[in-house]
């Protein structure tokens, strides 16, 4: 048998219920990485006592020849945003450090109804406002590639910790490009579905009409393999939907990709340049054909995301006053214990962003900021319609640069929301993307990402699949 590391979910998940190996012995190995790991990395806030205990359960249930589900002890990392029952769920965040989540998020019963093993919670940017997980209120997470360089944000931690061996897979969200972005300077697989194809219930609100959950893994078919259990209809989450994934593709060759001829200008790496003409002529070799296509909104889509997030991060975050639960400041007055526990629960990003959403909804400026940004979105979806009726996938680079430094752009917010300028306009369309590692010898890993028409989650998978192949 090959390494373990070598291996895809599904012929380990295959492995451990034809007793090749066990499901003991697959949670004793991912433990024994992090062990030998993470001090180095920080992926992980938390790392569960009753690891090996679950995986021993899934190995008595095949010995007693029941069925364990599709995921038969495969060890999961969680970013820890998202709630797992008897388990603390902090979101990085002093408000929420002994919190202890009281219900499973739809997609934790779903991966335990396959046999998921939990391994642990990873790190995050605090609520998930950040694209370094410099933001958290624990610690920094590296990057396995390069410690002295961030992993992306806001799921750094997951992205680390399947880019450093310490997990096979893991969960994370995106807002803006928080599993694609920090799953391109990780150099793993980050998929980010349409919007309303994985329920949201469980994982704690940042923006609620952007926020999507999705894998994070070493492949294309590992990422296909997770998405797969998790998606569908969710009564408990309104916005979920039920649907058949379309696609009228079977082979690359028959593919149209776009370039948006936005994504190409100033502002992008040679070194991202270089790996997305590579992807290109690879592309033309297998045959696929490819044609400009023009986004001309994208360039108002930063701005009109940090409008419209604020906003709904505002509103989400008003739950958090130091009375219901988690980190409490007593004083002498009820407005006193708002004040206290806010500034000393909250970090400096959160603070920010929610002043700035409080501001944007004010009397008097939510027609000038919050409606105008409202319009941007509807005009930035028509621009993917319009394209998607000339191209079957839209291709470019998943960030503008490589990972970049710890502390190179903390100072700065604005520099730092740039990293996100690819990734956010498919967020406010609610489309579905996927991030690649680049093929080529590159000094620090590269993503290219794969943008699709709403619920055609299969055509990134197709050509995504053929893409690695190569």
């Amino acid at each position: 048998m090959k390494n373990i590391e070598d291996l895809s979910i599904k012929e380990l998940a295959n492995a451990v219920k034809e007793k090749e190996m066990s499901a003991k012995e697959l949670a004793e190995f991912y433990l024994n990485k992090i062990k030998e790991e993470d001090s180095k990395i920080n992926a992980f806030i938390s790392v569960f006592d009753d690891v090996v205990k679950e995986a021993e359960k899934i190995d008595e249930r095949i010995a007693k020849g029941e069925d364990v589900g599709s995921l038969a002890g495969i060890p999961i990392a969680i970013k820890d945003n998202i709630l797992i029952k008897g388990e603390k769920t902090t979101a990085a965040s002093k408000i929420l450090e002994n919190y202890t989540a009281v219900y499973n998020a739809t997609v934790i019963e779903k991966l335990k109804k396959e046999g998921a093993v939990f391994l642990g919670k990873t790190n995050m940017d605090e609520f998930a406002m950040g694209s370094s997980t410099e933001t958290s209120a624990f610690f920094k997470t590296k990057n396995p590639h390069d410690l002295e360089r961030v992993p992306g944000g806001s799921s750094g931690g997951s992205a680390a910790a399947v880019a450093a061996g310490e997990a096979p897979v893991a969960l994370g969200s995106d807002t803006g490009g928080s599993i694609r972005q920090p799953s391109a300077f990780c150099g793993v697989v980050g998929l980010k579905p349409t919007y309303g194809s994985v329920s949201r219930y469980g994982l704690i609100a940042m923006a609620s009409s952007l926020d999507q959950i999705g894998p994070i893994s070493k492949s294309v078919q590992d990422a296909k393999f997770i998405f797969e259990i998790i998606r569908g209809k969710d009564a408990k989450d309104p916005t979920s939907v039920e649907f058949k994934s379309r696609s009228k593709k079977d082979r690359l060759s028959e593919f149209v990709f776009g370039i948006p001829k936005e994504y190409t200008k100033g502002g992008v790496s040679d070194e991202v340049l270089k790996a997305l003409n590579k992807t290109i002529e690879l592309l033309k070799s297998k045959g696929a054909k490819i044609k400009e296509v023009s986004l001309p909104h994208s360039e108002y889509a930063l701005a009109s995301y940090y409008v419209i997030m604020p906003s709904e991060v505002s509103s989400n975050m008003a739950r958090y006053d130091g009375i219901k639960y988690g980190f409490s400041e007593s004083d002498a007055d009820l407005l006193s214990v708002y004040l206290k526990s806010r500034s000393k629960g909250l970090g400096n990003e959160v603070k920010r962003r929610i002043m700035l959403g409080t501001y944007a909804l004010s009397s008097g400026y939510y027609d000038a900021y919050y409606k105008q940004a409202q319009k941007v979105r509807t005009k930035i979806i028509e621009d993917f319609k319009n394209a998607f009726s000339e191209v079957d996938i839209i291709i470019g680079p998943t960030t503008p640069t490589q990972a970049f430094k710890i502390g190179e752009k903390t100072d700065d917010p604005l520099t730092m929301y740039l990293a996100d300028i690819f990734t956010v306009p498919v967020n406010l369309a609610g489309l579905p993307a996927i991030s690649i590692p680049a093929k080529g010898d590159f000094t620090l890993p590269v993503g290219i990402q794969m943008i699709a028409p709403w619920f055609c989650e299969n055509d990134l998978f197709l050509a995504g699949e053929e893409y690695e192949k190569e």
